[in-house]
């Protein structure tokens, strides 16, 4: 590959248009449309289509403009390294599993923040078996979860509980205040939202409402942590949120309580490729999440 055919390539996409890129690059049009043409003669795709005047990109095009973005991104960061006293800060790579509390998963990476070098963090969020595939290529430094490695998939690994607390029902004070009785026999054919299938505590949840003989009305199911409170802040109904959590969770959606339990436990795991965790960013982590995330708390009625 033609590395400067690649570059022109780039700045056509950035700049929207091969005149424009004429002019950032200061040659004229005629040699910045033959550089592209070049470029597509030799990787045997179009990278551009013609709608009316404008050029847009393929779906290769799409493909190979994101690959150039990391590549001349990292040629920056070269750039900057080397002209920087003590060099490229740190960088280290999360992947969080999108059934893990958005507001969980920040208070477990703030303390990264705060080391004496503090890293450049890449987040990344998605399914538990993606974020597990991506690590054991190195892609990223450690997964957080809502549950220890899995034992069917074929990825090395080891889990490191980070701390466990109890669940707090939150709802819309409208919501609330159509309910009878006492917690948690209120909840009886209530209105509910509950996570999806992938998280850990949702099996947990429903084993715990057998036993109480509760049988709520279940109205939604969410994947994603962030829309199942967003559901619950609109009046949706009710949900459970992780108690450590619950008190910020409460003032942003202005929810109220309805009632906590320990019976059901949310508990988060590191997972890293390593048995003993090294990176400093993932030992401040750990320290932190064990001190002040997960202090031991007084026992909830039931």
């Amino acid at each position: 590959m033609n590395y400067k055919h690649l570059h022109y390539f780039w700045v056509v996409a950035k700049a929207g248009s091969i005149s424009r890129a004429s002019e950032r690059l200061h040659v004229t049009p005629q040699t910045v449309s033959g550089q592209l043409s070049t470029f597509e003669a030799t990787l045997g795709h179009a990278l551009f289509r013609r709608v009316g005047r404008r050029n847009e990109l393929t779906e290769t095009g799409r493909v190979v403009l994101n690959y150039a973005d990391e590549m001349f991104s990292l040629g920056a960061e070269l750039e900057s390294a080397l002209g920087t006293p003590g060099g490229r800060p740190l960088l280290f790579r999360v992947g969080v599993a999108d059934v893990v509390a958005k507001s969980v998963a920040y208070r477990l990476v703030e303390p990264a923040l705060h080391l004496g070098k503090a890293p450049r963090i890449v987040c990344r969020e998605g399914k538990l078996a993606t974020l597990l595939a991506d690590l054991a290529v190195h892609r990223l430094d450690i997964v957080l979860a809502d549950s220890p490695m899995p034992t069917h998939l074929n990825v090395r690994g080891y889990s490191h509980l980070l701390g466990e607390c109890g669940i707090t029902f939150l709802a819309a004070s409208a919501v609330a205040r159509e309910l009878r009785g006492k917690f948690p026999r209120c909840l009886h054919e209530a209105p509910l939202l509950l996570p999806g299938e992938d998280a850990a505590v949702t099996a947990k949840l429903w084993r715990w409402l057998a036993r109480e003989l509760i049988q709520p009305r279940v109205v939604g199911e969410f994947d994603d942590s962030a829309m199942l409170a967003a559901f619950g802040g609109a009046g949706a109904g009710i949900f459970a949120a992780p108690t450590t959590i619950a008190a910020q969770t409460r003032a942003q959606h202005g929810l109220v309580s309805v009632g906590r339990t320990m019976a059901v436990k949310e508990q988060f795991y590191a997972i890293s490729v390593e048995r003993r965790l090294t990176h400093p960013a993932v030992l401040a982590i750990s320290s932190a999440a064990r001190k002040k995330l997960f202090q031991p708390r007084s026992r909830a009625s039931r």
